[in-house]
């Protein structure tokens, strides 16, 4: 999610990268289409109404022996509008608009990896 030259990321809690930062986002649900997925994920986690998602970059990411996940990166512009909320207080602590270069740390296996690629979210006009 981004909105201007900020993205929106939370510090993770109770789960696999607790005390990390990493976007909004969760598990496909059966049937669900990615960009359906992103919404319902956004929303449940942070009050917000997405439309115009795009897809954005894929990466595989291990975090454990048990654990094998292949992470779908979507996209979209948000304006002027509400702020995120925290929906979800036992997975995530805070929502923070912060600059792509300037993610706090520690940051997410699959968002570092997104971030170490090269990915700008930013379109030509931001």
């Amino acid at each position: 999610v981004v909105r201007g030259d900020r993205v929106l990321v939370g510090k993770r809690l109770g789960s696999h990268g607790a005390g990390e930062y990493a976007l909004p986002g969760g598990h496909l649900e059966f049937g669900e289409g990615w960009a359906d997925c992103a919404a319902r994920e956004a929303l449940e986690e942070t009050g917000l109404q997405l439309e115009g998602l795009e897809f954005a970059a894929v990466n595989n990411n291990v975090m454990s022996e048990k654990h094998h996940y292949i992470t779908i990166f979507m996209r979209c512009e948000l304006g002027d509008g509400p702020e995120p909320r925290t929906m979800e207080p036992h997975k995530c602590e805070e929502w923070l608009w912060v600059k792509w270069d300037e993610i706090p740390k520690p940051v997410f296996m699959p968002l570092a990896k997104l971030v170490a690629s090269g990915y700008r979210p930013f379109s030509a006009a931001a």
